[in-house]
């Protein structure tokens, strides 16, 4: 009669075990797609950004070197290598701080854009931020509950924030 309980027992853990199992790699599976989500929104957000400071440069609003500048500054942030975004990204940033780009209605599309990149870039690194933590416990690692999906990283760059 013990040997029966003691089955029992070992089979309420094992099933609780796999259900937990199976619910964060269910957890996983959502947060790795919300990261690869929020990663296309950001893309998406930038490339606009990138989109508005060409369109901007070349309206005739701002002197001739600030267009140049910023011309310059768009055109490398879209044709960046996955290596060399963030840095090109950041240095379109800077560029628009460098320019004053305070001419209507250019000021507040602009800082709507901006604004939507910063938002947009902080959603993501939150949401890495929660799956990172998620596959650093130690059930996930030692059952490989995330399977062969790669570690998430965040995205560094000067956004104007």
């Amino acid at each position: 009669m013990e040997l029966a309980w003691v089955i029992v027992a070992v089979a309420a853990v094992l099933l609780l075990l796999g259900a937990y199992g199976s619910w964060t790699a269910g957890r996983l599976d959502r947060l790795h797609h919300r990261v690869a989500t929020a990663r296309a929104a950001l893309e998406t957000e930038l490339a606009r950004r990138s989109a508005l400071v060409a369109e901007l440069a070349g309206s005739g609003v701002l002197d001739p070197a600030s267009s140049l500048l910023l011309l310059d500054a768009a055109h490398r942030a879209r044709a960046a290598s996955e290596e060399e975004r963030e840095h090109c990204e950041s240095a379109l940033t800077r560029a628009i701080g460098a320019t004053g780009t305070d001419a209507e209605p250019w000021a507040s599309e602009l800082g709507l854009a901006m604004r939507r990149v910063q938002m947009a870039r902080r959603f993501h690194n939150d949401i890495v931020v929660s799956t990172r933590e998620l596959r650093r416990r130690r059930l996930v690692t030692w059952f490989r509950l995330a399977g062969h999906a790669p570690m998430p990283g965040t995205i560094e760059l000067e956004d104007g924030s």
